[in-house]
C-alpha cells in the first residue's frame, strides 16, 4: 500500500510560524512520524509540500496513470492549509481522479476565523481530523490505511 502526503501552503514553516498555534514541531517532525507509522502499519508514503496550487493539482492528477484506469499511489492524505477554503482547482483535482483521501488539519478550523469553517473539500473526503497538532496526520493515515484495508 503506497499513500501520498501532500502538506499545502505555509506547512514548511511549521515549528517557525504562530508556534501558539500550529505548535512547534516542524514538517520534517510530522513526517518523520508518519515514516515510523508506516513502517508500523507495512505501508509506505511519500511526502511532497507545495506553496502553488497548480503544483498540488498536478501532484493530485498524477497520482493515476494517463490511461486513468490505475492509479499510481493506494490514497492521498492531505493538508492544503489555506487552500483548503479556496481552491475550487483542487477539489477538481481530487474528483477527477477518484483516489481515496482524508482531509487533515493541526488546528481545530471550526474554533478559529470564520473564513476557515468552510472546507472545499471535506464532502467528497472519506473523513475529516481536525485539531489535534500532528496527531490529526497519525489518526488520518491510521484511518486512511484501515479504509483501504477493508475495501
Amino acid at each position: 500500500m503506497h499513500i501520498r502526503v501532500i502538506h499545502g501552503p505555509n506547512l514548511n514553516m511549521l515549528g517557525v510560524r504562530e508556534p501558539t498555534v500550529y505548535g512547534v514541531a516542524s514538517l520534517e517532525d510530522v513526517n518523520r512520524s508518519l515514516s515510523e507509522l508506516a513502517s508500523e502499519i507495512d505501508c509506505s508514503c511519500e511526502f511532497l509540500q507545495s506553496n502553488l496550487e497548480g503544483q498540488i493539482v498536478n501532484w493530485i492528477q498524477e497520482s493515476i496513470h494517463s490511461d486513468k484506469n490505475t492509479s499510481v499511489i493506494d490514497g492521498l492524505l492531505l493538508n492544503l492549509g489555506a487552500y483548503t477554503h479556496t481552491s475550487i482547482a483542487i477539489r477538481d483535482a481530487l474528483l477527477a481522479v477518484e483516489v481515496p483521501f482524508v482531509e487533515v488539519h493541526l488546528t481545530n478550523i471550526f474554533a478559529r476565523e470564520s473564513f476557515r469553517h468552510k472546507s472545499l473539500i471535506s464532502d467528497v473526503a472519506l473523513g475529516v481530523i481536525t485539531g489535534f497538532g500532528v496527531q490529526s496526520y497519525i489518526l488520518g493515515m491510521r484511518a486512511l490505511y484501515t479504509h483501504l484495508h477493508v475495501v
